[in-house]
């Protein structure tokens, strides 16, 4: 079990060893109304994104990192819809489901804040989150995010709210 003063998450740069959890991960149909991803990707999708990707987030306008907990991978979070000039970054976060309700989600997002508005300089990180989606609302209102904007029908599951935290 974990705890929420966990010292022991990681967030690294994609590795082609992180193949076979992007591939369940993004492959989880019951995660795709949260998301952007709305098919089945190949691991050849997958292998051509990791090969790709720079980590550098100027570069690519997102920065997917892998989350780690005493070296176990369990999830990964994103940085996306870089705005360079306003110095603003949407976020996403996938905890795979036997990790989740073990505070990794909110270590990982901690330090993704810090990094977003410390050493990027950024002021802004907002998300969109699915109102059906009440655990993860749960974990952005407990890291000081603010609900800011109701998406009426936004997904045709449920409605959704940005939630933002300024710098």
């Amino acid at each position: 079990m974990v705890n929420d003063e966990m010292a022991n998450i990681k967030l690294r740069k994609l590795e082609p060893s992180d193949l076979p959890y992007l591939y369940r991960w993004e492959n989880d149909a019951s995660a795709w109304a949260d998301g952007s991803n709305h098919n089945p990707l190949s691991q050849q999708d997958l292998r051509d994104y990791i090969e790709s990707t720079t980590g550098d987030i100027y570069k690519d306008g997102q920065l997917r990192l892998i989350i780690e907990s005493d070296g176990v991978t369990c999830g990964c979070i994103d940085l996306f819809d870089l705005d360079i000039r306003n110095r603003r970054v949407a976020l996403g976060m996938y905890i795979a489901p036997e990790f989740r309700e073990q505070g990794i989600g909110k270590a990982a997002l901690e330090q993704l804040e810090h990094y977003a508005f410390d050493f990027l300089q950024l002021r802004v990180l907002y998300a969109v989150i699915a109102t059906a989606n009440t655990a993860c609302s749960a974990l952005y209102r407990n890291a000081g995010y603010a609900p800011s904007s109701l998406l009426p029908a936004w997904t045709l599951e449920s409605d959704a709210v940005i939630w933002i935290k300024n710098k």
